[in-house]
């Protein structure tokens, strides 16, 4: 790393910002990579495809560089900013998408078995089927939220943000739908 990469690495988001926005290259080069974990994330999160959100990342860092000028720290922190360009960007993106059947539960590898014994893979197996039919019974906003929350690692704020909603509905929805999906986890048990 040269002396000036190791300069802007210590500066704050929005100084760092302001250096991406007067086209320094070292700056930029700094900016994209403290950010470029939770841009792809979030994309990936919303897009569903690898591809596509590496596209949706390239896109927002584009847009981030264009529009660095432009950014004002009242109304939001740099990481608000570019992941609500993010997101604007991931759902523009899939809406002009051409629809492509896809199997419901793109998750499916990460919910197979994850033993090579027969009988507690069966077992595991009647987890995950019990798990899948009570996700299937929480409203979309629950299911998304834990979703979101268990397999995407996100926090409530990130799903407000993601969600476009408030803080307080976000952890309101995940909590509701966790406790909801334990309710109907352990009915499916007692059957």
């Amino acid at each position: 790393m040269t002396r000036s990469a190791d300069r802007h690495d210590r500066l704050p988001d929005d100084a760092l910002l302001a250096a991406v926005a007067l086209g320094n290259a070292d700056a930029t080069a700094v900016f994209v990579r403290r950010f470029q974990r939770r841009v792809f994330g979030l994309a990936i999160t919303i897009t569903c495809d690898r591809n596509l959100a590496e596209d949706v990342a390239q896109q927002v860092f584009e847009r981030a560089w264009r529009h660095a000028g432009a950014y004002d720290a009242r109304r939001a922190s740099v990481t608000t900013w570019l992941l609500t360009i993010t997101r604007n960007l991931a759902i523009d993106t899939i809406r002009v998408r051409r629809p492509v059947p896809v199997d419901p539960w793109t998750a499916s590898d990460l919910l197979a078995p994850s033993t090579q014994d027969p009988a507690a893979a069966a077992v595991e197996s009647d987890d995950i089927r019990s798990l899948r039919r009570a996700l299937d019974l929480l409203p979309v906003d629950q299911r998304r939220a834990v979703l979101l929350a268990t397999m995407g690692g996100r926090t409530s704020t990130e799903i407000g943000m993601i969600e476009g909603i408030p803080i307080p509905t976000a952890k309101t929805r995940l909590r509701t739908g966790l406790r909801r999906l334990r309710e109907l986890v352990a009915t499916e048990a007692d059957r």
